[in-house]
This record gives C-alpha cells, structure tokens and sequence, in this order.
C-alpha cells in the first residue's frame, strides 16, 4: 500500500469520527479530564501537604555513639555515617524560628515574599507582576512564587518548569496554609532552603549554612551575615562567598538596599553592614568514613525505619574511627611496596561493641570490606588459641602443659597425607630447649608445632570454635601455626576472650535508635558467655605481655605510655600477610595488611601491623582508658628452670601456674612433654645428656634442702 492511500483511508476515517462525535461530546470530555485532573491534584495535595518538626526532616542515618567511649567520657554530638540507603547525605541543622534574630527572618521575607502575612498560600499580585516582567523580557526574568509555594516545591515537588508542576504546586502550597500557621511555615522554609555544598553534602537551611559559611550558630549571625545567606538563596553556588567574593557582595548589598526601601532597616545600618568584609573560608562539618562500618550493619542486621526523622546510634566512636583512618593511611604510605591494603578492628571486650573498623585503604576505590569479609591465614597470631587449649586442664584432670614446661626448638619432620611437613622459625634458627613462655614471647614455630601435635588439631579447633571462630578450621598439624583462613573480626573477637578475662561477648554495633534529637533508650547489654577458666585466660595472657615487654612486639610500647598492654604478631606462608593484635582489658584492636592477590609482602606483622596498632593506639586512647589484668582465683606462682635466655634468677624465674600444678615450695621446677621421635644429630643428643645431668644434680640440691640426704 503507497503512501497516498494511507492519506486517503485516514481522511475517511477522520470524516466519519467527526460523524459521530459532536463538538459538545469533545468539551463534556475536555472538561472532565480537566476535572479529573483537578480532583487528583487536590487529593495528592491533601494526602502530602503536611508539615512537621524541622527534626522531621533530617534524613534518616546512622550515627556515632552519643556518649563517648571510655572512662569520663561526655556526651557528644554524635557525626552522621550515611543514609541507611547508601543515598547522599545532607548537611542539617534543625532551628526553632523564635532562636533566629529578627534581622534574618526580615531579610527573607524583604527579598522572597514581603507580602507573606498577607496571603494565603499564592499571591495574586505578585504573580501578574511576574507574568508581565517575564512577556517584557521574552523569557524567565522573574519568579512569582511565594514562600510557602517554594516549600512546597522544595519538600514534595522537583525543580522542573512545567505548567503541571505548577499547579501540582500552587494546590499544596494553599492546603500547607490551610493546615499550618504562618510561624511554621516559616519556620520550616528557613529550614528546608538549598544553600549550597558542603562536598558531597547538601546544605539545607539557614542553622546549616551559618555553620558552614561563618562558623557559628544561625542565632548569632549578624545583619550582614544574614543579608549574605538570603541572598544566596536564588544561587547558592554563584553567591558562595568563598567561591565568588565579589559577587557575593553585591548580592549581599542588594539585599541590605531592598530591607532599607521596604523600611525594616535603616539607611545608616544597611551602610554600616556593608561595610562587613566577606568570610573568607568554610567550616566543613567533622567527617567519620564509616562507610566500611555502615555496609557492615546493613548487612548483618534488619532495620526497616522510614527514611526521615529517625535516628540509628551505632556503637562507632568518632575518635577512635578517626585515628583509626589515619592510622591506616599512615602505615600504609610508609610500605615500600605500594598497593598494599590493610584493616583495622577495635572493639570493647566487656560489651563487644565495635569501636572502630576500617576496611581497605579507599572505599571509593574498593568496597570490599577487609575487616569483616576477608579470610587469610593469621599465620602466629592464631598461637594464643593453642596456648589455651595446651593449657587447660584436661576432663578436670592435669593441663597438657604449664607456662614452664619445656619444648624442644630443634627441627622437625611430620608424615601427613600431603607429604612431610617441616616447620621452620621465621628466622630458620633453632635455640634448643625452651619453655612454652619463651615459644610464645619469641614467636617460634617449631616448640609450636610441637605442643600442636601434642594436644591434637582437633583439641585446637574445638577451642577456637569456642573463642567465636566460625570459619572452617582444618584439623591438620599446621593449624598450630595458623593454616587456616580466618577474618581479621573472628580473630579480634577470639582475643576479646582473653582480655574479657575468658569470657565472649556477642558484637554489637548499634546502641539503638530514636527520633533525631531524642537520647536512644537505654538497652540492656548482655554479660559475656563463659567460655574459657578466668586462670587459663590470665596465663596466655601473662606470656602476650611478655610479647610486648620482651617479645616480637616490643617495638609496640618501648616508651611504656601505654599502660598495662597484651598482644600477638602474626605473619603467614610466604609473608604474604601481616598482622598485630593488642588489648587491654578494655580494649581489642587487630590489624591485617597485604595485597588482595596474595602476593608476599615481605614484611613480618612486627614491621608491617604493629605500626599502625601503634599509632592507633597514640591518637585514640588516654590513660584512663588502660587498666591492669587482675589475677584471677585459681592461680599461684611458684620458680621454674628457663631453659633459655637471661631473665631468670638462681633457682629459676617466678612463674604462674594454675593451682595445683606450680613446683613444690621453695624448689625450682624444670617440665617435659612426651618426645617424639624424629632424626636427632649428634650435638642434640650430647646437649640433651647435658640436660638430664643438670636436672639431676638439681633434684639432688632439693632433697638436700629437705634432709633427706
């Protein structure tokens, strides 16, 4: 079919509706669309139109914690985290229109509706006005909406210039008066206006933009600071009196002269405010990246609130999260590898609150969370948790093992079903016989991997599983030194265990939530579970303060400002992965840091973790914040024989032991474990003759003590 016949067939079809619909039939249905559409106007403009608290309009958030954490912390005002939908934040600072000096709010209606008291939601006069400037200047020259119009706009409404918006507009703006006083109205204008950007943040309101813009609360902004914020109100970003001076000033002078001619202002004082210099920086608000943190939350817990007017308090600290930011950027810049990540865990022991996290270098960059999601093998930082299973009593009976018994550092060959595994030390030395404190303190592997075989991997896992370790655990020999993969939060949370003094808390990251403004009501914190003797805990603990004192993290608190202080280094196969955890009682922080292809870093925890924990720990925490590890009921102390190194006395060294396992009184003690058999040389065997000798010529010094020779 051609086109002409298409334009034929149309024709005919066009003549024969013309037929059969009249000219009344088209206006009947004219009219009723119109009507129709006015009826959904005004329904939408009834069911929207409503105002609340300018508290009702702050976008629903995560926040810090209102108190701060530590010992005779104040309540703070706690820094906003993000939107619970990942949305753009707003910067927001909710004012009452009786706290605004009058100077402010007459310079709002002088400049953007000076008839407001007068009218009743639309100005009749004012919009011919408009309509008559805008035919002179073939275009928009000239708005004429009025206040309340212009909140309806900014609360409901988007900013496009259509005819529909308009109307959809005017009909809200006379139910908002209908609904409210002219007070709230105002009040909630002077609330709601864009004023500009604070970065990525929106500034909306007059208490808002007086912060930002001069530094101070919008109740004590003077005539011309206040000249300056209604002037911005058309274009906040033009008139930003950091950004264009020059034109912020005649902005704001205009201003001064429209109050002066309508009266409000005299002559004299509008000169005298003009004669004010211009701001010549901003005040950004205080920043937390606690996007790690916030992502974190939604995912492991529900919260359905609406999107405005509420408020989440996580257990965050806005100090600690700082000086973790740092921390993290500062260790990692001075890595000479770059490309390297890293993450930092920090939580309270006794509540299990989250205090600080930080999961990579630049979340911008990468969201993936290193402190939560990332599994790597913690490498001799997972000792602790075979020191507690070494030393436990066994079904009620005798530990395995005490801080003093001794273990061969000599090397190593174990059968498996993946070929023969030799543990190395991290520097390939061996120091002969050594005793389970100084394994511990000077991170040896062997003695490790020894005491491992010993109590059985399964022995192991079941123990760590207990110490809230929930990914899998592969009960082989290697356990012992950490082979397994476990996130950086598990491992914290494990040496939570120990600074809790054997007991878990269960994480917790949010306080609760509330209005914004309103204190959060308080919540029950539940005790630690019981999972670990209060005396097996302060034992592993007494050799992780040795690790700082004397040990490989004794580079942590050389200058000792930091109190009593535990802690573990860890580095894995290969130096793929570094990491450092610290605690006090009440305080955990860990560290990790390595590439995410797993590439070596060639740094130990020591030089690559413990620098951060380090700084952390400079910048967050005071001394009220460190308290001693008290000494449990359940252990004594009593001299044991050290195989190896110089801190011992006469007759051995002071140790702990729990009850019932120290040396007899006024005897030193020397302990063994079963020995495998494994190649041994020569030199071994003469230094271990060596050894029996001394400890029988020992045993013969006790018994003459005693009389019996």
């Amino acid at each position: 079919m051609d086109l002409q016949a298409i334009a034929l067939r149309s024709r005919v079809a066009l003549q024969a509706l013309r037929a059969r619909v009249s000219v009344r039939q088209v206006v009947r249905v004219t009219l009723a669309a119109f009507s129709l559409g006015f009826v959904i106007i005004g329904a939408e403009a009834l069911i929207r139109a409503k105002l609340g608290t300018p508290q009702d309009r702050m976008p629903t958030a995560l926040y810090t914690r209102p108190i701060g954490w530590g010992e005779g912390r104040e309540r703070n005002s706690p820094v906003a985290l993000g939107t619970l939908g990942g949305g753009p934040m707003e910067r927001r600072v909710p004012v009452e229109l009786s706290a605004l000096p009058d100077h402010l709010v007459e310079a709002a209606l002088a400049v953007e509706d000076q008839r407001f008291y007068r009218h009743h939601g639309l100005d009749f006069r004012r919009i011919g006005g408009a309509m008559v400037a805008n035919i002179k200047a073939l275009g928009i020259a000239q708005g004429g909406s009025t206040i309340t119009q212009q909140l309806a706009k900014n609360l409901y409404l988007s900013a496009s210039r259509t005819p529909l918006r308009k109307l959809r507009e005017a009909a809200m703006a006379v139910v908002l008066e209908l609904r409210h006083d002219k007070p709230a109205i105002l009040e909630a204008y002077l609330n709601e206006i864009y004023l500009g950007q604070d970065g990525e943040r929106a500034i909306h309101g007059v208490g808002a933009a007086a912060r930002y813009y001069f530094g101070k609360d919008a109740r004590r902004v003077s005539l011309a600071e206040a000249a300056l914020l209604v002037g911005m109100i058309s274009a906040p970003n033009r008139y930003a009196p950091q950004r264009n001076p020059e034109a912020a000033r005649r902005r704001r002078d205009l201003v001064l002269q429209v109050m002066a001619g309508q009266g409000r202002i005299t002559q004299a004082v509008a000169a005298r405010a003009a004669r004010a210099g211009m701001p010549s920086r901003t005040n950004p608000a205080r920043s937390v990246d606690g996007r790690y943190f916030r992502d974190f939350i939604l995912a492991s817990q529900s919260v359905r609130l609406p999107g405005r007017g509420m408020a989440v308090y996580t257990t965050l600290d806005a100090t600690l999260q700082r000086a973790a930011e740092r921390a993290i950027r500062a260790g990692l810049d001075r890595l000479p590898m770059p490309g390297a990540e890293a993450a930092l865990v920090a939580i309270d022991p006794r509540t299990g609150e989250v205090l600080a996290m930080v999961g990579g270098r630049d979340y911008g960059a990468s969201q993936f969370n290193r402190a939560t999601d990332a599994k790597r093998q913690p490498g001799s930082a997972f000792k602790p948790m075979v020191a507690l299973a070494a030393l436990e009593r066994r079904d009620g009976g005798a530990p395995a093992f005490t801080l003093a018994s001794v273990v061969d550092d000599e090397p190593l060959r174990v059968r498996t079903g993946a070929g023969p595994w030799e543990p190395e030390n991290y520097d390939r030395q061996f120091r002969g016989r050594v005793t389970v404190r100084e394994a511990m303190e000077q991170s040896l592997n062997v003695p490790f991997a020894r005491i491992g075989l010993a109590i059985g991997p399964e022995r192991i896992a079941a123990t760590a599983r207990r110490l809230g370790i929930v990914s899998p655990l592969v009960p082989v020999p290697s356990l012992a030194l950490g082979s397994s993969e476990v996130t950086l939060m598990e491992l914290v949370r494990a040496y939570g265990v120990l600074a809790g003094g054997g007991g878990l808390a269960a994480p917790r990251a949010v306080v609760g939530q509330a209005r914004y403004g309103s204190a959060p009501d308080a919540v029950a914190v539940p005790d630690p579970a019981r999972v670990i003797d209060p005396a097996v805990a302060f034992l592993v603990t007494s050799t992780l303060e040795g690790v700082v004192t004397r040990g490989t993290g004794r580079a942590l608190n050389q200058e000792g400002h930091f109190g009593t202080l535990a802690g573990k280094t860890g580095t894995s196969n290969d130096w793929r992965d570094a990491w450092f955890v610290a605690y006090s009682p009440s305080l955990v922080v860990g560290v990790w840091v390595g590439f995410d292809d797993g590439r070596s870093l060639r740094l130990t925890g020591a030089g690559a973790a413990l620098p951060i924990v380090s700084r952390f720990l400079d910048e967050a925490a005071t001394g009220a914040d460190w308290g001693s590890f008290d000494v449990p009921a359940g252990i004594s102390e009593g001299y044991a024989v050290v195989a190896h190194g110089d801190w011992g006395s006469e007759c051995g060294s002071r140790e702990f032991f729990l009850e019932g396992t120290e040396p007899e009184a006024e005897s030193c003690g020397s302990f063994d474990f079963p020995r495998f058999e494994v190649p041994r040389d020569w030199g071994r065997v003469l230094r271990k003759e060596a050894a029996r000798l001394l400890e029988e010529l020992m045993a013969e010094r006790r018994e003459r003590r005693r009389g019996l020779r």
